[in-house]
């Protein structure tokens, strides 16, 4: 049986709640008060977004993004958050967060995205620069739109 697969945008305590168990893969450090109290006030202060996609009613991978401005950069999306449940990983899940966050920036008129990934996570660079075609720039990976 095929479970249905889709993304949606998370936007209040409940549905970040549901993210946890995949978010705390990535972010080991957060106990649950903290990282709830970071995404409210991220939200609230920063435009943080969160993402899921689903597989079925279940949580498979999740993206957290902001849009920001630097003179650098001018207008662009940054991706602070990345993780595919580790079960789930190698279905395309990562690349169709990143693409649902690069859609949302063209929507909203960002030129582009950036993230920054740990120097140890070679397989997610390579991820980064081949399949989704970012320039590793300062040891920050930059996407033009």
């Amino acid at each position: 049986m095929n479970k249905k697969i889709f993304i949606k945008e998370l936007s209040n305590k409940e549905e970040w709640l549901e993210a946890l168990p995949v978010m705390k893969q990535l972010r080991t450090h957060l106990d649950e008060a903290a990282y709830l109290q970071l995404i409210e006030e991220a939200a609230e202060k920063e435009g943080y977004k969160m993402a899921a996609l689903f597989e079925g009613s279940k949580i498979a991978a999740v993206i957290g993004f902001m849009p920001m401005i630097t003179l650098y950069n001018g207008r662009f999306i940054w991706v602070c958050d990345l993780v595919t449940h580790e079960e789930r990983r190698s279905k395309g899940y990562g690349k169709a967060l990143l693409q649902f966050a690069e859609n949302w920036a063209q929507e909203h008129d960002y030129k582009l995205v950036s993230l920054s990934s740990g120097l140890q996570r070679e397989e997610a660079h390579r991820f980064y620069q081949e399949k989704m075609e970012y320039d590793k720039v300062s040891y920050v990976f930059l996407k033009k739109l």
